[in-house]
């Protein structure tokens, strides 16, 4: 047996679906404002690393505000050296 759809379900459907899917909407920018402010805070990040072979790689860090190259893997890891700032 069939039951007809009637125009009054079909609005509360569509109303219930807009509600949850703004919930989620909500939730998530809630989430993302907060793992930004996480990382704004934090004073060492991680910018990027290449392969140089299989066991060398250059790590390229940023610690306050500033670059920093490393080398690692060989016998010892080695600080390249502090980049110049991008204004100087």
């Amino acid at each position: 047996m069939q039951y007809p759809l009637s125009l009054a379900t079909l609005l509360t459907a569509v109303a219930a679906l807009a509600g949850v899917l703004g919930a989620l909407a909500l939730l998530l920018r809630g989430l993302r404002s907060v793992s930004q402010t996480r990382a704004a805070g934090r004073r060492l990040a991680l910018e990027e690393a290449v392969a140089l072979d299989s066991r060398r790689r250059v790590v390229l860090l940023r610690c306050d505000g500033r670059h920093l190259l490393l080398l690692t893997g060989g016998a010892s890891d080695v600080v390249i050296g502090w980049l110049p700032e991008r204004g100087a």
